[in-house]
């Protein structure tokens, strides 16, 4: 599954959203662990154990659990305050392909859109 996400905020303001524990917990899942780095320990729950498999600050970040596969976040910039977030999902072994995984990302990226925005809404003041 392929998603492509515009988000009416900066990079800047995305990347601790993918990349950091409180950023997931946020508008996905909590973190038992998590090592921001290539080859790095993820504990989600829900997914459960994981690995970093991509990292490139402030633009890629990439986890592979057995649970439900690999979930890929590549973030571009979409002029000076915006950013596009293409969200890659590649079924693992307790996912089937098809499963109706993309409706349930889709809220979770609607909900994120507007958490961002109220975020930076509130620097604004």
């Amino acid at each position: 599954m392929h998603l492509l996400v515009r988000l009416p905020v900066p990079m800047e303001a995305v990347w601790p959203a993918v990349s950091s524990p409180d950023g997931l917990a946020a508008w996905w899942v909590e973190a038992d662990l998590f090592e921001p780095r290539l080859g790095g320990a993820v504990v989600l729950r829900g997914p459960g154990e994981g690995r970093v498999t991509a990292w490139d600050v402030d633009r890629v970040a990439e986890y592979t659990f057995p649970t439900i596969g690999r979930v890929r976040f590549l973030l571009e910039r979409d002029g000076d305050t915006a950013s596009v977030l293409r969200f890659t999902h590649e079924p693992g072994g307790g996912e089937p392909p098809g499963s109706g995984a993309e409706p349930a990302w889709q809220a979770r990226f609607e909900y994120l859109s507007e958490l961002l925005v109220m975020s930076e809404g509130s620097r604004d003041v």
